[in-house]
């Protein structure tokens, strides 16, 4: 089962049929993600064939990790599977 750790707490877990590898990333949907530790950013980045990626970071017990998480709200053809699904990485443990 994908899981999603950081701080010593599980930020994102699905099933195994749930989530979507794409270039060694899991991306997870967002219905398994706790958006409680999810904060907004203003961060974006550009994928040549996936589009305009958004972010958040992560605030567990205080602590934040700026920028830890993206996902692309609007992704180009070839990447509209995962539209909306979250990955992670800056120190996030992701188990497949």
């Amino acid at each position: 089962m994908p899981t999603a750790t950081w701080n010593g707490v599980v930020i994102a877990q699905a099933n195994d049929d749930e989530v979507e590898i794409v270039e060694n990333n899991v991306y997870f949907p967002p219905s398994s993600v706790k958006q409680e530790y999810l904060r907004p950013s203003e961060h974006t980045s550009r994928c040549p064939w996936k589009g305009l990626a958004s972010y958040y970071s992560l605030e567990v017990d205080g602590k934040v990790n700026d920028n830890a998480v993206w996902y692309y709200p609007a992704p180009l053809e070839k990447a509209a599977h995962i539209k909306d699904h979250l990955a992670f990485w800056r120190g996030v443990d992701v188990q497949r």
